[in-house]
This record gives C-alpha cells, structure tokens and sequence, in this order.
C-alpha cells in the first residue's frame, strides 16, 4: 500500500473528502516525525510504538576491497508493533 492507497482508504474508514484524509494522513506523519526529531517516543496504544535509537560509531568493512572504514554515529527511527497489530496479523 502506498501513500495514495491509504488516502483512499482512510476517504473509505472515516468518510472525510479524500483531500480532509491527505490533510489528516500529512499531519499524522509530520508530528510523529517532529516527536521523533525531538527525542520524544509516540506511542499508540494497541498500534505501536515509535523511537529514535542511538547507533554508535564503529568501524566497518567496505565489501569490495576489505578495507576497514569508518561509519559515524547516527539516530536511526525504529517501530515496535503492539500486542493488538501483532495478533491481528497473525490471524
């Protein structure tokens, strides 16, 4: 499902206009990232929770030559599924 499919089916769920359903879906995805951003968690009850992990420098391989290189620190986002999306995929 990409972005344009789950407008329409938010339009088809709650039965606002397919541009009320971008508007809603934009601002869902922008305030989760700005949370993100911050180093807040967002957490949804049932659904998951959204994070920001800390990965430490290490020193990697360059699969061509073998050569060690660098890779720096970064924050990377990270989703764990809830108990509810989890069972209900599993049915």
């Amino acid at each position: 499902m990409n972005k344009t499919e789950l407008i329409s089916a938010i339009h088809e769920y709650s039965g606002l206009s397919k541009k009320d359903s971008e508007k809603a879906l934009s601002a869902t995805i922008d305030a989760v990232t700005d949370a993100l951003v911050r180093g807040e968690k967002v957490q949804l009850v049932g659904f998951g929770i959204f994070d920001v992990k800390d990965r430490a420098a290490r020193t990697g391989r360059n699969p061509k030559t073998k050569e060690p290189i660098d890779i720096p620190a970064t924050r990377t986002p990270q989703f764990k599924a809830g108990k509810a999306l989890k069972d209900a995929v599993a049915k």
